[in-house]
């Protein structure tokens, strides 16, 4: 059945995103956190973890962004091919609705016109848009903000398939410790492997967006997951880089099939906020799926 969605309420969605993924903490990486405390011998990796926690606990209970850096915003759509949008343009309302989050939740606007030139949009838009179509007719949206402490750590590499899975796990390792505490870690490593080059960067930052240790769902990438953050967390970066055991909270692994004379690997670093939030915008559930954060910023 064909589903009439009325694109206003794509951007009411987005911005109630936008300010949620900024605000609130998913539970999965509090909790990644917490056994990060548990699992430190070193005071100063436990202190500064707890501190993280701390803030995300302020940030929630005042209403108020967990990083200074409220990050390009990104925005995954999959979109029913049987949902009609009507109103507008996707891309629009997608815009205006990054423009109000922001506004309304008094979130930092961090997007400049042009690269070199550097003058500021005024409203952190455009976004970084990626749009998929899927059965049915429904539409989700993630929100994935995107600060460039962590992303300017990211990495492409175009690897010959004669280097093979160690090569992936150099690639991976090369990152992290470079990285070091650019990024604000504990961080979450998120990587592509196969595609072509583009491919491998979006299914890179795609596997930020899983909950932390969901593994990858072949048992062969899933191990590899698991010995990569092992390794990572010997490096000892730690908490901010102050040394200890929790450098990463998750290494997720997305694979695409490739082409013979390739290996792309692109390793895309998320901060130890991670931040993203999702709904899904159907014929009258827009209303029910606001949060309170929302409520609050708007003057609801």
């Amino acid at each position: 059945m064909i589903r009439e969605i009325d694109v206003a309420r794509i951007t009411e969605t987005v911005a109630d995103l936008c300010i949620r993924a900024n605000v609130l903490l998913n539970d999965d990486i509090a909790s990644a956190l917490r056994r990060g405390v548990a699992d430190e011998e070193k005071s100063l990796a436990r202190d500064v973890l707890n501190i993280l926690l701390d803030n995300a606990d302020v940030a929630r209970q005042d209403s108020l962004p967990i990083c200074q850096d409220t990050g390009m915003a990104v925005v995954f759509i999959e979109l029913g091919q049987d949902a009609h949008l009507t109103g507008g343009t996707l891309e629009e309302a997608i815009n205006a609705g990054v423009a109000a989050g922001y506004e309304r939740g008094c979130l930092r606007k961090s997007v400049v016109h042009d690269p070199i030139n550097r003058i500021n949009t005024g409203d952190n838009t455009p976004a970084v848009v990626h749009v998929r179509i899927v059965p049915g007719n429904q539409l989700k949206i993630t929100v994935a903000p995107k600060g460039f402490g962590s992303e300017n750590m990211s990495r492409l590499v175009m690897l010959k398939p004669s280097d093979g899975l160690a090569g992936v796990k150099r690639v991976v390792l090369e990152t992290v410790q470079s990285a070091g505490p650019n990024p604000c870690p504990p961080m979450i490593v998120g990587v592509g492997v196969g595609g072509t080059m583009e491919k491998a960067a979006l299914i890179a930052k795609e596997a930020l967006l899983r909950p932390v240790r969901h593994a990858n769902p072949d048992p062969f990438w899933a191990g590899v997951e698991t010995e990569l953050l092992a390794e990572v967390n010997r490096l000892d970066v730690g908490p901010a880089g102050f040394g200890g055991r929790t450098t990463a909270l998750a290494v997720h692994i997305n694979v695409y099939p490739t082409h013979i004379a390739g290996l792309p690997v692109a390793v895309n670093i998320g901060c130890h906020v991670t931040r993203h939030a999702e709904a899904v915008v159907s014929e009258d559930t827009t209303q029910r799926q606001q949060s309170e954060v929302f409520k609050q910023q708007s003057g609801a």
